[in-house]
């Protein structure tokens, strides 16, 4: 892991980093799997941000403002957040048209966030897909 990222980590609670660590190990888990190459490990906008070739970016992080939740996000002018209400509104909460909001109380809803992020990694293949090929 990069000098930066770990230092982004240490900067968080306790509780806060292994959440986020998990969602990292997600994110790459699912990127190993489909083969998709290097997945490039930078900051955008003070936060952790994954992007691989043909997909588009997605960021994860915690916000002070909230400390109960903590965030993935992805891309506001993509169809991925309305794509991943319509599949599972009823399983994941959401923030608008650019965040997964998920609570640090309560596990990870993990194949639905696996799909989201799948579906984040491999849009620029998939956008014009109904249902983003879902």
């Amino acid at each position: 892991m990069d000098e930066t990222v770990l230092t982004k980590f240490s900067d968080y609670p306790d509780n806060v980093t292994s959440k986020l660590l998990n969602l990292r190990s997600l994110i790459l888990s699912v990127a190993s799997e489909l083969e998709l190459g290097c997945v490039e490990e930078t900051f955008k906008w003070g936060e952790l941000s994954f992007n691989v070739k043909f997909g588009s970016p997605i960021r994860i992080d915690w916000k002070l403002k909230s400390p109960s939740n903590y965030y993935i996000f992805f891309n506001c002018q993509t169809k991925l957040i309305d794509t991943f209400r319509e599949l599972y509104s009823d399983i994941l909460e959401f923030e608008g048209n650019r965040a997964i909001v998920l609570n640090l109380s309560e596990p990870i809803p993990e194949q639905a966030v696996k799909h989201c992020i799948k579906l984040g990694l491999t849009y620029q293949k998939v956008k014009d897909l109904p249902l983003l090929g879902a």
